[in-house]
């Protein structure tokens, strides 16, 4: 990438975040490029490269004019312990970044990392979520962290689900990332879905029909990309207007961990899966597995969350890549999944891109973003 543009955009993002938690207002200008972008769960830097690679940055370090940019969510939260407060002033660039374009520029949606900032974390401080981590790092030894240590830590912080989740999964969190996911749930600029057309939904993980049966969506509406979108996003602004402390709770659609319930579960951590032993997981909601065959028909959903080795462990056995485009198409019997954008489909067939390309990983050049228009991938700038 050009140095003098990437300083540019740091110097954007640098002073986004020095102003202070905020929103930039639309501006209503027509955008002629429609790109959902995988979980950028990466170095500010590499996110400029893919965006510069991909010819969508303009000369000032922002977005070009005519791009509209939709983050499919989980903007924080990577990389080893050694690496954290980098990897935090990072996350939060990006957020800053994304948020000081007008509203009708970027859709910023969100992840279960994001969510995390008011969910497991809402009643932290910085210092306590430090002797929290402290302790944490000392137990964590992945699957053979010892269950008794792990027991009485939880004891000790029953806002928290795990040792695993302070000393890995949300380990670069602080009060200053919480106060802009916070505000910007406020001004609404962290949606849950955007409708980028008929019957194409963008969101972090994906919903199935027992979801939308949970928001009251009736059964005829559920290949209406807006009305899915409106029905999601309405549950979270109704929810964020009456929360005033505490985690952030969306009833049977998205329930943050603790250590009385055990892992975070919902619309924001569940990822598909046809494993026999996940038959009973998934069968009500919240959750963390969903059964791809019960996807609404109709409906395209652009989804990150999962990457390519996880849906081959999950669902369909197979060659893992990282950074290229995944597709899942059902009837409701049988699950096709391959690498690439989805094939033509009808209204009888269900349809996930997958876009969680492991953005840190690879080449820049190799991570693809999706072109919401001609639903292929952006090619490369020439």
């Amino acid at each position: 990438m050009d140095e003098a543009l990437l300083k540019k955009a740091l110097a954007r993002a640098d002073a986004a975040v020095a102003k202070g938690p905020h929103a930039t207002p639309p501006d209503g200008r027509r955008r002629t490029r429609h790109v959902a972008m995988g979980d950028p769960q990466a170095d500010f830097e590499r996110v400029m490269s893919i965006l510069s690679l991909h010819g969508l940055l303009g000369e000032d370090g922002g977005l070009h004019p005519d791009v509209c940019l939709v983050s499919v969510g989980d903007h924080f939260d990577w990389g080893p312990a050694s690496e954290r407060e980098r990897v935090a002033r990072s996350g939060l660039r990006l957020v800053a970044w994304l948020a000081s374009h007008p509203a009708d520029q970027t859709v910023l949606l969100l992840g279960n990392h994001d969510l995390g900032r008011v969910g497991e974390l809402a009643d932290f401080t910085d210092a306590t979520f430090r002797e929290a981590q402290v302790e944490a790092d000392g137990l964590y030894r992945g699957d053979d962290t010892d269950a008794a240590a792990e027991r009485d830590f939880i004891a000790r912080w029953p806002g928290l689900p795990t040792v695993e989740l302070v000393a890995r999964d949300f380990s670069a969190w602080n009060e200053e990332q919480r106060a802009w996911v916070e505000h910007l749930l406020r001004a609404r600029r962290f949606r849950v879905a955007h409708a980028a057309g008929a019957a194409l939904l963008v969101l972090h993980a994906g919903v199935t029909r027992e979801d939308l049966e949970v928001v009251g969506l009736e059964r005829e509406r559920w290949a209406d990309a807006r009305a899915v979108a409106d029905a999601l996003n309405g549950v979270m602004d109704r929810t964020v207007a009456a929360w005033t402390d505490g985690p952030l709770v969306l009833p049977r659609l998205h329930h943050p961990g603790n250590a009385a319930s055990g892992e975070g579960t919902g619309i924001f951590y569940q990822r598909p899966s046809l494993q026999a032993e996940d038959a009973e997981r998934v069968r009500g909601t919240p959750r963390r597995r969903f059964d791809p065959r019960r996807l609404p028909l109709g409906l395209t959903q652009v989804v990150g969350h999962t990457r390519d080795k996880r849906v081959r462990e999950l669902v369909s056995p197979g060659p893992v890549r990282d950074g290229v485009l995944r597709h899942l198409v059902t009837e409701g019997t049988r699950v096709e999944y391959a690498h690439g954008p989805p094939r033509d489909t009808g209204p009888s067939e269900a349809v996930m891109v997958f876009t969680d390309g492991a953005m840190r990983e690879g080449r820049a050049e190799d991570f693809e973003l999706f072109d919401l228009e001609t639903r292929r991938a952006v090619p490369l700038a020439s």
